[in-house]
């Protein structure tokens, strides 16, 4: 039987119906396979399911000489060589709508968390310090009425963006382009980079990693925030200079940060993970059961669409089609 190799467990049945015609190995751990123990499990594989923290690369890639398709479970791809993968005739597939509204919770929930200090008021109860509630004790910041800065107006944005006229915010953007259907569906107004760190209350990304966002949120950026500011981030960790960010929450140049993301993941810089004005989660913008079920089902859609000679949907190397052979 052809094989197929998935890097981590997902809920739900749906891999059960690769399991009638292919041998499907998952990956029985907890954690996610060291890129040893990928090659090792993935050698000869028809089709591999995988996450934004499996390097697929050339060496990979060349272990399974008749690897038509490489799902990638999440909107980014950058952990896929898409050159090389494309060159070889092999489909590369992301999951760009099913996770949207769920990371856009996740944004929302680490603004919260920091403003209303929620882990800090949490740790001081599970303590026993609560004796009583006096009117100093753990004072946050409010989120309604406020401006909410969007950094990156796709789908994310927009869902992030969308959930704020419920707190009666006003929201500010800043895109490569200026999108106007969200402009039409939240009320957003795109401004320039420079009015959007002047004029935040919260800062949110939700931007793909480029060469142009690439460190494009450090010391420098950091000054021209509001001081009572906060900045959180669902996109990718490299748009933030980590330690500069450490750095500002110290000296109080911003008020907190909310991360789901890292500079070097799974490596977090150290004065961060020290600081209370923090609220850190390990990548778990899409972390629900319902989306993970999703995310799976079309991880399945789409291995049994390329095994049968056709193309799946949510390509992101279209240039294949012309190359692919069977």
């Amino acid at each position: 039987m052809k094989k197929i190799f998935i890097t981590s467990q997902y809920p739900g049945e749906s891999v059960k119906r690769l399991s009638e015609k292919y041998d499907v190995v998952v990956y029985p751990k907890s954690t996610l396979p060291t890129h040893e123990e990928l090659l090792e499990n993935a050698k000869d594989s028809v089709a591999l399911i995988t996450t934004v923290a499996d390097v697929v690369n050339k060496k990979l890639i060349d272990c399974c000489p008749d690897l038509k398709i490489v799902f990638n479970s999440g909107v980014g791809y950058e952990n896929v060589d898409i050159p090389y993968a494309s060159e070889k005739g092999i489909f590369v597939t992301n999951t760009p709508n099913v996770l949207t509204e769920t990371t856009a919770d996740l944004a929302w929930a680490l603004m919260f968390s920091v403003a209303r200090r929620i882990i800090e008021a949490d740790t001081y109860v599970r303590e026993g310090q609560f004796a009583c509630g006096h009117p100093s004790l753990l004072l946050g910041m409010n989120i309604h009425e406020k401006t909410l800065g969007v950094y990156g107006m796709g789908r994310i944005g927009s869902a992030v963006a969308r959930r704020a006229k419920g707190f009666n915010m006003r929201v500010i953007y800043q895109n490569r382009n200026n999108n106007q259907k969200a402009e039409d569906e939240t009320g957003a107004e795109f401004v320039d980079f420079e009015t959007l760190l002047k004029e935040s209350d919260f800062i949110v990304i939700t931007a793909p990693l480029t060469e142009e966002t690439r460190g494009r949120f450090g010391q420098e950026e950091f000054q021209k925030m509001k001081s009572t500011s906060i900045i959180v981030n669902v996109g990718r960790g490299p748009i933030i200079k980590e330690a500069e960010l450490a750095s500002a929450l110290k000296d109080g140049l911003i008020w907190g940060a909310g991360l789901d993301v890292f500079e070097n993941e799974p490596q977090v810089n150290e004065e961060l993970l020290n600081l209370k004005n923090t609220v850190l989660v390990p990548h778990i913008g899409s972390a629900s059961v319902e989306t993970r079920e999703k995310m799976v089902d079309m991880a399945v859609t789409s291995v049994e669409l390329a095994l049968r000679g056709e193309v799946p949907k949510y390509l992101v190397n279209p240039e294949v089609i012309k190359t692919v052979e069977y």
